[in-house]
């Protein structure tokens, strides 16, 4: 923990991976110390963040599950995607050699702390407990705003690395909160890839620097997204109380410092959409002001609500903007995300104009459907408007609580994140860092034991196009 950032790469250079069984003890280890620290570090934190002790107890178990969660896929084992052809030297006109494939550790990860989840998203988060199930050690750059809760978390760490064996070169924390540490981080030539939460603007310097490097590396950052919902006229009719309740309760849910809070809400005008907007300015102007994450966040809440100024109807602890669609797509202003309590309500002209302003958004990571049965075929344009533009489309429902599962896509296009194909949050999280490797015409000692011909793992392989758990066929 105390060694130098240079030193500690040293050690990664000469890394090799554990195998999967003791990486999994060692990922429920770091849950197990991470606990054992108990209300101490829920108090801490709670100074730090200003978050509630009962969010915190929550955060804290989400971590340690998912830390539990990535223990029992690699032990299962099947993740690796073990692929194998077998020769068939007397194939005409061309024989055809041993070729098998799996995933193995990408490498070195560097992983920056979010702001706004002190653990799922910070020294002991999604991305540390993704990259250690992979293989990779992992040099986390702390957040200024929960520097103790760091260390907190990060001696817990290095307690389950001694109670289990694991090379000292699998973890390191960086307390240094310079904007030079993270780039001399990005760009040292040991980093493999990059795991981020936060701003478009600081995710997108990463991501440059990342691709500028003389071998560029991936960075998988999850930055901006607006999470829009749409409400159809049926469902407003329906269910308008029911929505007034339940979108401002997710768009006020820990004072709006959620990535996947609901920052945009489409609908048709007419007197429904009017009643609708009165209702939701009416329980905004109810919410009591609540302190937040930290001063920065704070200054840049204020920003937003100054430059949107003209459109915004409620300010109280939760803010309200109303705009037309044509005023939403032609202000740029609008079209940044607000984080914090805050959203917009955007009115639409009928409906090919919310397919228009559908069409227009940028990437998102969730998009939201409120309507009724009856209106399940009307809206099927709009959902897969949704789908092209977002990873995870809901219906009925609100953005806010991201299950922690094998399904989940907690990831969209650009710029909610810069990969679409991943997810920070799920089993799936672990394969932003991994990669493929062919092994052709291998001696069966030389092979990973995942790939040799008798399955001693019992793991799910692909043989010659069949999926089985059987040993290679006549071997």
């Amino acid at each position: 923990m105390k060694d130098s950032l240079a030193a500690h790469l040293e050690l990664v250079a000469g890394f090799r991976a554990p195998g999967a069984k003791e990486r999994a003890a060692f990922l429920r280890r770091v849950g197990e110390h991470i606990e054992m620290v108990g209300d101490e570090l829920i108090q801490v934190c709670h100074d730090e963040s200003k978050l509630s002790i009962d969010r915190l107890r929550g955060e804290r178990a989400r971590t340690v599950n998912q830390l539990a969660m990535f223990a029992d896929l690699i032990e299962e084992g099947s993740w690796v995607d073990a692929r194998i052809d077998t020769a068939q030297p007397e194939r005409k006109p061309i024989p055809k050699t041993d070729l098998r494939r799996m995933l193995v550790p990408l490498g070195p990860v560097a992983v920056f702390s979010a702001s706004n989840f002190p653990f799922a998203f910070s020294v002991a988060g999604g991305d540390t407990a993704s990259a250690f199930a992979a293989g990779c050690p992992v040099i986390v750059k702390g957040h200024p705003a929960h520097a103790r809760t760091s260390v907190l978390v990060g001696d817990a760490i290095a307690r389950a690395i001694a109670d289990t064996g694991m090379p000292k070169a699998i973890f390191h924390l960086l307390t240094d909160s310079s904007i030079e540490a993270g780039t001399n981080l990005v760009t040292h030539p040991g980093i493999r890839a990059v795991g981020f939460t936060g701003s478009t603007r600081a995710g997108r310097a990463l991501f440059n620097l990342a691709a500028a490097r003389p071998d560029p590396i991936p960075v998988f950052a999850e930055m901006s997204s607006l999470n829009p919902v749409l409400i159809m006229p049926g469902a407003l009719r329906e269910r308008r109380a029911e929505i007034v309740n339940g979108l401002a309760g997710s768009v006020t849910l820990g004072v709006g410092q959620f990535c996947t809070k609901p920052g945009v809400v489409l609908g048709v005008q007419g007197p429904d959409w009017e009643e609708f907007s009165s209702a939701l300015g009416g329980a905004f102007a109810k919410v009591e002001p609540a302190p937040m994450l930290y001063r920065g966040i704070e200054e840049r809440l204020a920003d937003s609500i100054r430059k949107t100024q003209a459109y915004v109807r409620v300010s109280q602890g939760a803010h309200l903007l109303r705009a037309t669609a044509k005023e939403f797509r032609e202000n740029h202003a609008l079209q940044e995300e607000i984080f914090g309590p805050a959203t917009l309500l955007v009115e639409c002209a009928d409906e090919a104009e919310v397919l228009q302003t559908i069409e227009s958004l940028p990437g998102q990571l969730t998009a939201t459907v409120h309507l009724t049965p009856n209106e399940e075929e009307s809206s099927r344009a709009f959902l897969e408007a949704f789908t092209e533009k977002a990873g995870r489309v809901i219906l009925n429902g609100y953005p806010t609580g991201v299950e922690v599962c094998a399904s989940m896509q907690h990831g969209g296009p650009y710029p909610a994140t810069t990969d679409s194909r991943f997810t920070s949050v799920g089993t799936a999280a672990i394969y932003r860092f991994a990669r493929p490797v062919c092994y052709q015409n291998f001696a069966e000692k030389l092979l990973p034991l995942e790939l040799q011909n008798v399955n001693k793992l019992r793991i799910w392989r692909q043989i010659n196009g069949r999926f089985t758990q059987e040993d290679v066929a006549g071997k």
